[in-house]
């Protein structure tokens, strides 16, 4: 990779205040930010799906519900991220305006352009946050789902759901069948 002379690196307060007038979103990384692509209507369909559900199941218990166009922040520095769906359950997220800081939930819905910074990177930073217990990976190309689970010794335990299977959350104390997350989605055979 070339170095870009040409890049425009920001700190963390100018990137929060340049990105509220961007017509685009744009994450934050390493002092650089860079705008968010297009999703297939499968992934879509995926993270409406999931955060339909755990709304539904939330609803009155004191979380948030968030999806793509809510911003996590992994710490008041950065990285910032939208993450496809997550969940707060915290004090100090209920009055935030921009950044949420404090999720117990974050889910991925996996595109082939960003699964390997998804599982890398990405997980790498997420796992920072202290609040987080859950962390799922979901297919937008078969019913497979892959929940990391933090486990009492501190561990990142994996959980590996297909179709059929019922998915446990326990940072949310919910159980869903996989099928609902991928209900009436039609895979592409390409």
């Amino acid at each position: 990779m070339i170095a870009n002379p040409e890049r425009n690196y920001m700190n963390p307060a100018e990137y929060l205040h340049w990105e509220e007038q961007q017509p685009l979103k744009h994450e934050y990384m390493n002092g650089e930010a860079v705008a968010m692509t297009g999703r297939t209507i499968a992934h879509n369909e995926i993270a409406v799906n999931l955060t339909t559900a755990l709304k539904n199941h939330l609803r009155g218990k004191g979380c948030k519900v968030l999806m793509a166009d809510s911003k996590l922040g992994v710490n008041e520095s950065g990285p910032f991220y939208y993450p496809d769906v997550m969940v707060t359950c915290n004090e100090q997220d209920k009055l935030a305006k921009n950044v949420i800081n404090f999720p117990c939930l974050i889910a991925e819905v996996l595109s082939p352009g960003t699964e390997g910074f998804d599982r890398g990177q990405k997980f790498q930073n997420y796992r920072r946050i202290s609040s987080l217990r859950e962390y799922l990976l979901v297919s937008s190309d078969q019913k497979i789902v892959e929940c990391f689970r933090l486990n009492e010794k501190g561990l990142w335990e994996l959980s590996t759901y297909r179709e059929g299977d019922e998915i446990e959350l326990a940072s949310v104390e919910f159980r869903v069948p996989l099928d609902l997350i991928y209900e009436e989605l039609v895979f592409s055979e390409n």
